[in-house]
């Protein structure tokens, strides 16, 4: 074989064709390599996301399950451990997928920064608890309290009993923690202006009997309610957003943070919304079992709606009560009272509007001994986020505050 380059000329022996011979053809597979490459790495990606997100399988799974056996299985109250075991199944469902949402929520603080992350958990948990007080009033029976009821099981179970486990847990763990005093009282200031407004007021009104608001009044309160909503958001999401940051970062939570592996935030806000979707469901579907056991043994009904509130308040319990061990106490405070605020200021105007259109008559009025406790928790809240520190004496105060909500449950 002969090469000729200009003036000179080359002759090749049959080896050393052969040897460019194979030295093209493994240039060619060079260019073969990239193909090959592409589809391993992408049923590497599946495998890897099957084996990080199984939790959700898990939960998708028993979701679709009890979906497709329907109300029947749920309600049979003629074989009390198959009904028990069925609360197992569905609890562990729950707090598993709870997890792992947390998980995804921790992913998007670290993409997005304080407080974008927190606040796109806080509003997919409220969005979904009001599609679902919604969805009930809209074909449920009538039922007038039914969402003046869940709102103060979250303000009680929020403020008093996970603010009160947060700051005992935390405060055990580093005697003393930090937050930013002027984010906690833009929460505070906003939250009490909203709860005695919609809480509190209508038990004061004479325009209608009982603790009700006419149409008029209605219309205000929806009003303010979203005005003043929608000026916290612009205020913390804004130019005021740093009122919402930790004022420095502590050792753990940079080991914490360098320790997740997190992917796009689109990927990590699809998959946490994807979660709380799955939660809600199987916490409606844990509902019937617990409204059988509660009528048969007789236990009070405001249990079962406690109980539910606090299935729907998982994700966001288990990423404040983890935030204040790893002395981040400012993310928790902006996840708890975020939750309480959204509750307050989505829920209220949704079930005016609801019930304007579908002419169901709406009790906002918190009555009875749930009244002063109402007041006493918006106190003590106050009194506990006052300094800029926090110890165990206050998480001791609102656990107690929170073991009275208890008490008065089954003794009103």
């Amino acid at each position: 074989m002969t090469w000729r380059h200009g003036l000179i000329q080359h002759e090749f022996s049959p080896f050393q064709t052969l040897g460019v011979a194979r030295h093209c053809t493994a240039r060619t597979d060079l260019y073969k390599l990239p193909a090959m490459s592409s589809d391993t790495k992408s049923k590497a990606g599946l495998v890897q996301f099957l084996r990080s997100e199984y939790s959700f399988l898990v939960g998708l799974a028993t979701a679709g399950i009890f979906l497709a056996l329907g109300s029947g299985v749920l309600e049979n109250v003629a074989h009390p451990f198959a009904l028990v075991a069925i609360l197992i199944v569905l609890l562990v469902a729950v707090l598993w997928s709870a997890m792992s949402a947390v998980h995804h929520a921790d992913c998007l603080v670290l993409k997005c920064g304080e407080p974008y992350g927190t606040l796109i958990l806080t509003l997919s948990v409220i969005s979904i608890e009001v599609v679902m007080i919604s969805a009930a009033m809209l074909h449920g029976a009538n039922n007038p309290t039914l969402a003046r009821d869940t709102m103060f099981a979250v303000v009680m179970i929020a403020l008093n009993g996970l603010i009160g486990f947060s700051l005992l847990s935390g405060g055990l763990r580093h005697r003393e923690q930090n937050y930013n005093l002027q984010g906690v009282g833009a929460y505070l200031n906003t939250i009490m202006a909203l709860v005695v407004l919609g809480l509190v007021l209508p038990n004061f009104t004479t325009s209608l009997s009982g603790p009700r608001f006419t149409t008029v009044q209605e219309i205000f309160l929806i009003t303010v309610t979203l005005i003043l909503y929608a000026i916290f958001l612009i205020l913390q999401t804004g130019r005021h957003r740093q009122y919402f940051k930790d004022a420095g970062a502590a050792p753990d939570v940079i080991d914490h943070h360098s320790s997740l592996q997190p992917h796009s935030a689109g990927f990590h806000a699809v998959m946490l919304f994807l979660y709380l979707v799955v939660v809600i469901v199987l916490a409606e579907k844990f509902a019937i079992p617990l409204d059988n056991c509660i009528e048969r043994f007789g236990v009070p009904q405001a249990l079962g709606g406690a109980i539910v509130a606090g299935l729907i308040l998982a994700p966001e319990a288990i990423a404040a009560i983890k935030a204040a061990r790893r002395n981040q106490l400012q993310r928790s405070v902006n996840i708890l009272h975020g939750s309480v605020l959204a509750s307050i200021g989505l829920t209220i105007p949704a079930v005016l509007i609801i019930g304007m259109v579908t002419k169901h008559p709406i009790v906002l009025g918190v009555e009875g001994g749930n009244l002063p406790l109402l007041i006493l928790t918006l106190g003590a809240s106050v009194v506990t986020f006052a300094s800029g520190r926090t110890n165990i004496l206050q998480g001791c105060i609102h656990l107690l505050l929170f073991a009275v909500f208890l008490l008065l449950i089954f003794a009103p």
